[in-house]
C-alpha cells in the first residue's frame, strides 16, 4: 500500500494511469467514470449546498462540482494530490490530514449536505471503515448522504470471482467494500449499491 511520500510521487502521473486502467476496461479503474459520474448526477438531483470530499486526489470530480458552485470542503493526505487540486479549485477549503486517523480538528463543527469519497476508503480496514463511516453520519446535515465510489462489490462471491479475474495485478493489502458486509454493520441505515462494473460501484447511505 502506498504511503503519503508514495502517493506525493505518484500524482503527476496518477489520472493518466487511471485513464489506461479505464480504457482498459481492467481493475481496478473499469467504471471509474460512470462511478464519477453516476455520484454527480445524484448530488445534482438532490438540495446539496456544502460537500465534504475524503481522499480527493487531484480533483477530477470535486473540480466538477466546484464549477457549479458547491461549497467545497476537502481533505487528503498527500501534499503533492492538494497541490494540484487546489490550483484547480483556489477557493476550496483543502486540508492536508489523513482520514484513517477521522476528521481533523478544523471540521468539528462543521456539517455538509453530501460526504464523498471516491477510490479512497478502500485504504482503511474494516473495522476504522465502520468507525469511520460513523463519524461521517454525524456530520451530516439533515437528509444528508454518504456517497463512496469505488472497487466495491454485492457479495464476497462477485469479489472473489474480480480478483481471480486481476490476477497477479489484484493488490492484497487493499480493503473492498461489499455490500452485504457493510449493510451488516449498519442495519438501521438506508444502503443503496449502484453496480458500474464488475469491479466497481457507488455506495449509497441515507
Amino acid at each position: 500500500m502506498l504511503d503519503k511520500n508514495g502517493f506525493d510521487l505518484w500524482s503527476n502521473d496518477y489520472d493518466k494511469q487511471v485513464e489506461l486502467s479505464y480504457e482498459d476496461g481492467v481493475y481496478p479503474f473499469a467504471g471509474y467514470k460512470e462511478v464519477l459520474a453516476e455520484i454527480y448526477r445524484i448530488i445534482h438531483e438532490r438540495k446539496v449546498k456544502t460537500i465534504l470530499d475524503i481522499g480527493f486526489g487531484t480533483g477530477v470530480l470535486t473540480k466538477k462540482l466546484y464549477d457549479d458552485g458547491y461549497g467545497i470542503y476537502g481533505i487528503d493526505f498527500s501534499k503533492e494530490m492538494i497541490r494540484i487540486a487546489h490550483e484547480k479549485m483556489p477557493a476550496a477549503h483543502l486540508i492536508e490530514f489523513d482520514f484513517i486517523n477521522g476528521l481533523p480538528d478544523e471540521l468539528e463543527d462543521r456539517k455538509f449536505d453530501a460526504a464523498v469519497s471516491t477510490y479512497a476508503i478502500h485504504h482503511l480496514t474494516d473495522g476504522q471503515k465502520q468507525k469511520f463511516l460513523l463519524e461521517l453520519k454525524s456530520h451530516l446535515n439533515r437528509d444528508g448522504i454518504i456517497l463512496l465510489g469505488d472497487v466495491a462489490f454485492e457479495t464476497e462471491k462477485d469479489l472473489e470471482s474480480a480478483k481471480l479475474k486481476a490476477y497477479d495485478e489484484w493488490d492484497d493489502e487493499e480493503s473492498y467494500l461489499v455490500s452485504e458486509k457493510i449493510r451488516s454493520w449498519f442495519p438501521d441505515l438506508h444502503i443503496k449499491f449502484i453496480k458500474k462494473s464488475y469491479c466497481s460501484g457507488i455506495f449509497a447511505i441515507n
